[in-house]
């Protein structure tokens, strides 16, 4: 198991699907499975298209309209008013995945990337546990 730590610039998507690979590559991964769990709750980890840069601001648009920063019905706010949003933000997402890996890389469709979708206004500092379970 491993731990690989990412940065993000605030509320956006961080494509980390090199990273990974990478990992992988350093482990001499042939075949099996990466396990990917983001240790946040106000963050995730997401597969989503990585062709057209108007897929992530549209993913982004989306949730900003259906999960509202400040709303008053939020008693959860220690942290501002994007604070209880970034944690409905996560539960509706992923904090999770399970990845195919083949002949020592992820087995991801042609449009395929591996993002941390950070749901916090302001930047921070995100740790991803990995590890690679090969096949027998």
């Amino acid at each position: 198991m491993s731990d690989l730590t990412i940065q993000t610039n605030g509320r956006g998507l961080v494509d980390v699907t090199a990273r990974l690979n990478d990992f992988l590559q350093a482990r001499r991964a042939q075949h099996g499975a990466l396990l990917v769990f983001i240790k946040h709750t106000s963050a995730s980890i997401v597969v989503t298209e990585n062709a057209d840069p108007d897929v992530l601001e549209d993913l982004e648009t989306w949730m900003a309209s259906a999960v509202l920063d400040g709303d008053r019905r939020f008693l959860h706010t220690a942290e501002g008013p994007d604070d209880m949003a970034s944690h409905i933000r996560s539960v509706l997402t992923q904090t999770s995945l399970t990845l195919p890996v083949t002949n020592g890389a992820l087995e991801l469709g042609t449009w395929q990337g591996i993002y941390v979708w950070e749901h916090r206004s302001r930047s921070h500092t995100r740790r991803l546990s990995l590890r690679y379970l090969p096949c027998p």
